[in-house]
């Protein structure tokens, strides 16, 4: 706690005055780290084809992680508490995308299909921010055909249904 207060440039009783502990401050910069998230994926372009939409949002996606990598891995904490307002600020994040989730697979498949992109994003970006990728260049073009490829398959899997 002091050295957070030392961080943002007040004494640790005025930090104490507002947290009453380090769990409750970590989640309070969780929760604030899900509204930008969701402000940076209301940020990106728009597009009618939810392909095109969802190809730019992962983009954007990607954009924020690397931003601020140490911002970004609070986000997936998994000691963090869970609380309702956590619970609307990640689905706040998410709601930015339902609805190109919604054109590409119907309304009955648009979490599933959030839930089969999602972890493809959050692994490729945690193994970029660790500078796992090691044998060479190309991680532009290989998070583009990740994405294009999960995307083709989820609109194959359950239009077919």
């Amino acid at each position: 706690m002091t050295e957070v207060a030392v961080a943002v440039g007040i004494r640790a009783p005025s930090l104490y005055s507002r947290f009453s502990d380090r769990e409750e401050l970590v989640a309070a910069v969780e929760l604030e780290y899900w509204h930008g998230m969701a402000r940076a994926l209301a940020r990106a372009p728009s597009s009618k084809d939810p392909v095109r939409a969802l190809k730019m949002l992962a983009r954007a996606y990607r954009a924020f992680a690397k931003a601020d990598p140490k911002g970004y891995a609070l986000i997936y904490d998994a000691s963090a508490e869970r609380t309702e307002e956590g619970t609307r600020a990640r689905a706040a994040a998410l709601g930015v995308a339902m609805p190109s989730f919604v054109a590409l697979v119907g309304e009955g498949h648009a979490l599933t299909a959030a839930r089969v992109l999602t972890p493809f994003l959050h692994g490729f970006v945690s193994m970029e921010l660790a500078g796992a990728f090691r044998l060479g260049p190309g991680l532009d073009e290989a998070f583009d055909r990740g994405v294009t490829a999960i995307l083709a398959g989820l609109e194959v899997t359950f239009r077919a249904k």
